[in-house]
């Protein structure tokens, strides 16, 4: 499964890791193939929203047999990168951060952090399950002698730009941010993801207060 155009929809994108994780689960419990039809049953899809997800990589299963799921299982990691083992660092261990460092393996599968950084002397030294924690003095240094693709960003607002400056100075390619501060890259061509725990939550409330007007 390879990327046929850069100009995929975000909307797809954003669909890949569901069918990644469907697939997974569908493994996990002895399924060997399903049908689009089935799989957007599952999904709460349309099977032609599923073919014309899964056409922007390639052709993919076959008329009246449907698709194998260890093979796109394998072809959708691919797409989302998980073979290429990008390398990862967390930044800020406040509450957000230290749960998301003992988390990591359950949320991301196949990556590892490479450390955390923080500027508390007592947590400077100190381990979070099998992961160091090492002062932000010393983040841009290590991002540059490890050559890190990844920053998870989860630091006080005040300081969440200029670390960012600093990062993309060092070399970070990609930022996952969970500040609830719009980061402003400029034209480095660093990607960021943000991360706005409101939003779903939004996002819910919106279809019960349109669920509630219908029914007046």
């Amino acid at each position: 499964m390879k990327r046929t155009s850069m100009n995929i929809s975000k909307n797809v994108i954003r669909r890949l890791p569901r069918y990644l994780h469907k697939l997974d689960d569908l493994a996990n419990n002895g399924e060997k193939r399903i049908s689009s039809g089935e799989l957007g049953r599952q999904m709460g899809l349309t099977p032609s929203q599923i073919r014309q997800d899964f056409s922007c990589f390639g052709e993919f299963g076959q008329q009246g047999y449907g698709y194998s799921i260890a093979p796109l299982r394998e072809q959708m990691g691919q797409i989302l990168g998980l073979d290429r083992s990008y390398s990862v660092i967390q930044v800020g261990v406040g509450n957000i951060g230290h749960a998301l460092i003992e988390n990591f393996n359950s949320i991301i599968e196949g990556y590892r952090l490479l450390g955390a950084f923080d500027e508390r002397p007592e947590l400077i030294g100190s381990k979070i399950g099998d992961t160091p924690v090492y002062s932000s003095k010393n983040l841009t240094d290590f991002i540059q002698k490890n050559r890190v693709d990844i920053a998870i960003l989860a630091v006080p607002r005040d300081v969440a730009q200029k670390l960012t400056n600093n990062m993309i100075s060092a070399g970070i390619r990609a930022i996952w941010n969970f500040t609830n501060v719009e980061l402003d890259t400029g034209d480095s061509g660093v990607l960021v993801e943000n991360i706005h725990f409101s939003d779903s939550f939004l996002t819910l409330t919106y279809y019960l207060a349109e669920e509630d007007d219908v029914k007046k």
